[in-house]
């Protein structure tokens, strides 16, 4: 029976706020012998007024941009040897909602994610962490 895959989201527009999220990530996914997967969700501006004020490629350049922070973040984390073996899934839209899709299409079997600075409404977790942690479907780890 193969081990489910863990599931690191991570936030490059600020790279090195996530490090020790993601070197968590790999100690609790090497723990199980299980597949490392690290996501990062792009804001989707295309379906909003505010899309309309971008070229028509951005998004492209966009996730080609993310693509390559991600890839550095991991590479430069845990090594290139590590970076190997990690799928990178850079995806457009609510931040939770994609988390939890790409979880689902994985067959995760844990999500780690940081709970950033709150802000006072949020309290303990960020928004973002305490949605997945009331959605998901498998475990999530919150690293503070």
């Amino acid at each position: 029976m193969s081990t489910k895959p863990v599931l690191c989201a991570v936030d490059i527009s600020n790279q090195n706020r996530d490090v020790e999220v993601l070197k968590k990530a790999a100690r609790l996914a090497s723990m199980d012998n299980a597949k490392l997967d690290v996501i990062t969700v792009l804001p989707d501006f295309g379906m909003s007024v505010v899309g309309s004020f971008f070229e028509g490629d951005y998004h492209d350049k966009a996730v080609e941009e993310a693509q390559r922070r991600l890839n550095d973040l991991v590479k430069t984390t845990l090594g290139a040897d590590a970076n190997e073996n990690i799928r990178h899934i850079v995806s457009t839209g609510n931040a939770y909602e994609e988390i939890l899709k790409a979880a689902n299409l994985a067959g995760t079997g844990l999500i780690v994610i940081g709970a950033h600075k709150p802000d006072f409404k949020d309290y303990l977790l960020g928004p973002n962490a305490s949605r997945v942690v009331r959605h998901s479907d498998c475990s999530v780890y919150v690293v503070r």
